[in-house]
């Protein structure tokens, strides 16, 4: 009889005192996959889809959108300054959510061709821990676009200069050696036109002295 009751006190203690569980930090994005079919010229600026950004936790935070790339991914990263975003900031409150208004504002020199990145909702702070530290959940947008030449030549050239980079060091092998080739013809001219010039001299000197033996 005195065991059961000590148990039941044990675990009446033990539920008493037991921690709540722990809130849940959560994000989410409405828009998974952003593809722009229009080739982007330089120089302009692009209104680009919105993504509203949803708190799936049960605890307040506050949250941004920001910019991430693949480790080691094909396609170019577009420089993190292009993007703007209204709001920059905001909070969200457990299961409500936020449309954000992104901008891309390409420069005027900007290296043409095809480009990925992820547009990443986190959260910076929450209300149990305000300093944002550790905090490693994220939701991500894929986004592809693809930016066209200013002119026809600037076109043959990146093209041309995307071909060498993925192709190396095959380019460079074969640059070396038209290099060699072009080096041992100008040798060799400049050896037929040395002997050539020799040549000629030495037949008028031979001219001259004839007519002089003549006279």
């Amino acid at each position: 009889m005195r065991f059961r009751l000590f148990l039941f006190s044990f675990l009446s203690l033990a539920l008493l005192f037991t921690p709540s569980a722990q809130a849940s930090i959560g994000v989410g994005v409405g828009t998974g996959r952003i593809q722009l079919e229009e080739e982007l010229k330089p120089g302009i600026l692009y209104q680009l889809p919105s993504i509203s950004v949803i708190n799936t936790g049960d605890e307040a935070g506050e949250y941004i959108l920001d910019v991430s790339f693949r480790e080691n991914q094909s396609e170019m990263r577009p420089n993190v300054d292009w993007f703007t975003y209204k709001p920059e900031k905001f909070s969200l409150e457990p299961g409500e959510g936020k449309i954000v208004e992104v901008t891309l504002t390409l420069p005027v020199k900007t290296v043409p061709g095809d480009y990925f990145a992820f547009l990443e909702a986190r959260p910076i702070a929450t209300s149990n821990n305000p300093s944002g530290a550790s905090i490693g959940v994220a939701a991500a947008s894929k986004l592809y676009f693809t930016i066209a030449p200013a002119n026809t030549w600037e076109g043959f050239y990146y093209r041309a200069l995307s071909l060498w980079n993925k192709y190396q060091p095959i380019p460079q092998i074969i640059t070396g050696t038209f290099s060699f080739l072009i080096i041992i013809k100008i040798v060799r001219n400049f050896i037929s036109l040395d002997i050539s010039l020799k040549k000629r001299t030495k037949k008028n000197t031979f001219t001259t002295d004839k007519k002089n033996d003549e006279e």
